[in-house]
């Protein structure tokens, strides 16, 4: 049987002194490759798309009209000229699939009738934006949807409403019911007066009427 003879003190501290020179070499590369590893997994995570925090623009993505600057609309999911504002922005013409605008009592457009308080202290808030004053219930008034309204263009004209029970009224543009405040793009907002015309109750909340410029 092969001895081997024992290793000396000094070569016993030259192996522990290699090992101890390697340790701090692997655990500098485990570093490295951390490092790396979590580049990598940031870059990756930056290169992902977010969700778009600011308002669409012309042809850019939407779901609802809110999404939307300015007098666009939501079409087919993307933003576009509102055909029944009339706008131009995006240099596009009327969508076929959009009603076409209310302009003559031979022509009415489907909307959703709200009831509106237009009196101080009213849920209508602050006085109406087409003559800066609150009016009362009693008188035959409505706002209308942003782009209905189209930047007050149709301040101080009047609008003729049908019910579905046939019942037909009058009512003067007074106000806008701002898409900003939440008002959907759809909306003639009615005072009491409007609904008593129109022979319904304010209970209601809501009701599929048409209107048109009188």
């Amino acid at each position: 049987m092969q001895v081997f003879p024992p290793r000396s003190p000094l070569s016993l501290f030259g192996l522990l002194n290699t090992e101890s020179r390697v340790s701090p070499v692997i655990a500098m590369a485990n570093s490295v490759l951390v490092c790396l590893a979590s580049l990598w997994l940031v870059s990756n995570f930056l290169s992902l798309p977010s969700p778009a925090l600011a308002i669409s623009s012309c042809g850019g993505s939407c779901r609802t009209l809110n999404d939307c600057s300015g007098q666009l609309i939501c079409i087919n999911g993307k933003c576009n000229d509102d055909p029944d504002v009339g706008t131009h922005t995006c240099g596009g013409g009327s969508s076929p699939t959009t009603p076409s605008p209310p302009s003559s009592s031979s022509s009415s457009t489907p909307a959703i009738l709200t009831n509106n308080n237009f009196e101080k202290g009213g849920d209508g808030g602050g006085p109406s934006e087409c003559d800066g004053k609150y009016h009362d219930n009693s008188e035959r008034i409505v706002a209308l949807s942003t782009r209905w309204y189209n930047n007050g263009s149709r301040c101080g004209k009047m609008t003729k409403i049908t019910a579905p029970n046939g019942k037909t009224t009058s009512a003067k543009v007074v106000d806008e019911c701002d898409k900003a405040d939440g008002c959907r793009n759809n909306i003639v907002d009615g005072s009491d007066g409007v609904w008593d015309a129109l022979g319904l109750d304010t209970d209601i909340g809501e009701v599929h009427v048409t209107w048109s410029m009188s």
